[in-house]
């Protein structure tokens, strides 16, 4: 516990006020200096984080399992226990789609998992073929398969070695299948010939419209009630966009690779700024819809920054029940089948929530509650789509 200490007799070193406590009551310098002992650095440093970790023992349990709680605490100005409402939903927003962002990455890992046993050679791939022909129709499926697992994922490079073995070792084992027939070995270069002919295609593969050959708008954008300026950065983005799109389709796999981690990492950088922008939004339409309730907008802001702030939680924690479900599912079913029930329940839980939440912070009645309830969900949906296809189209333009 902190001690009691008199400032009697000291003076700002700022003003020269006198001081009545650790902070001067004129200017707002605090009466500690910052150059001190090092200890003295740690043990301030340990205090603020211990503080801080009391204040979200205090916040994070009632924003998840109290609707409203927070919002109705900030009203009536008890605030030093939790966490201010920006900071609170600012946090959960990034870590939220950090999460969603490895999450992604982990599927993307599993799928292309999922489909690399298939590049191994099985050794009895052509024992049932009785004819030459059948031999050769084995063989063009299966490099169409492996075709197709190429064109599935951006291949990474050991995968992409192992492809390359494994089409070598499958023709072998077809020429030797063709000499027990009594047929002649196809040649490699006959195999090989339409998977060069797709490439060479794909080297000439045209531009995509609206760009000309130098990867440049054809025709830039020019509306006539915006200012050049606009116009020329929508044209910017347009070009990066189609470039990125065009690397992606159609370049080798480490630019395509490139690109589209470009293009997912742009989209991950804009969604928060994105759903910043829609919270003042919300905050308006329930300004609107409870404007005879005489309530200020910071209030309606309040309950936007709570709600949203709720809504990132949950998504957090849907995010890494999954992803400790799927982890855990060769280990110990029990635990994730838990897990998958704790996912369903989050997800029931957060349209309950927010109804009695709303509720609670605007006191209606129920019909009228749940009427406001689903008009403002309707139209936020709408929003919240706008903003991802907004997001996603600057994302591809990164």
């Amino acid at each position: 516990m902190k001690q009691l200490n008199s400032y009697e007799g000291q003076h700002c070193a700022n003003c020269g006020t006198a001081m009545q406590g650790e902070f001067c009551h004129e200017c707002g310098q605090s009466i500690h200096s910052v150059i001190k002992p090092m200890h003295g650095m740690i043990e301030e440093t340990v205090e603020t984080l211990l503080h801080i970790d009391g204040r979200i023992v205090h916040t994070l349990p009632p924003l998840l399992l109290k609707p409203g709680f927070l919002t109705l605490e900030y009203f009536s100005g008890r605030r030093v226990r939790y966490i201010a409402p920006f900071r609170l939903m600012f946090v959960l927003c990034v870590l939220a789609f950090f999460v969603f962002h490895l999450a992604l990455d982990n599927m993307a890992s599993r799928s292309l998992a999922s489909i690399q046993p298939q590049t191994h050679l099985k050794n009895d791939l052509f024992k049932d073929a009785d004819t030459p022909a059948e031999v050769r129709e084995e063989l063009r499926i299966e490099l169409d398969n492996m075709e197709k697992i190429r064109n599935y994922e951006v291949v990474p490079k050991y995968a992409a070695t192992e492809l390359a073995l494994s089409e070598q070792k499958m023709r072998q084992a077809a020429n030797k299948r063709l000499t027990d027939l009594g047929a002649a070995p196809m040649s490699a270069a006959s195999i090989a010939a339409p998977a060069v002919a797709a490439s060479k295609d794909d080297d000439n593969e045209p531009f995509p419209d609206g760009m000309d050959n130098s990867g440049h708008m054809s025709e830039p954008f020019h509306i006539a009630w915006l200012p050049d300026m606009v116009n020329e950065r929508l044209t910017l983005w347009a070009t990066r966009a189609l470039a990125n799109w065009r690397t992606y389709k159609h370049g080798d796999a480490r630019s395509s690779e490139e690109a589209k981690q470009r293009m997912i990492n742009g989209v991950f950088g804009t969604l928060p700024q994105t759903m910043f922008v829609l919270i003042p939004i919300f905050a308006a339409m329930l300004a609107l819809f409870y404007v005879f309730r005489r309530r200020l907008y910071m209030e309606h802001l309040i309950v936007a920054l709570h709600s949203h702030a709720f809504l990132f939680l949950s998504l957090l924690l849907i995010l890494l029940a999954g992803m400790l479900s799927t982890w855990l599912k060769p280990h110990g079913a029990w635990m994730a089948i838990t897990l998958d029930w704790v996912e369903i329940l989050l997800f029931w839980w957060i349209p309950i929530y927010l109804l009695i939440m709303q509720k609670r912070v605007y006191r209606q009645g129920w019909p009228m509650t749940v009427l406001k309830y689903l008009f403002i969900g309707w139209c936020y949906c709408w929003l919240l789509l706008f903003a991802l296809i907004v997001a996603f189209v600057l994302g591809l333009a990164h």
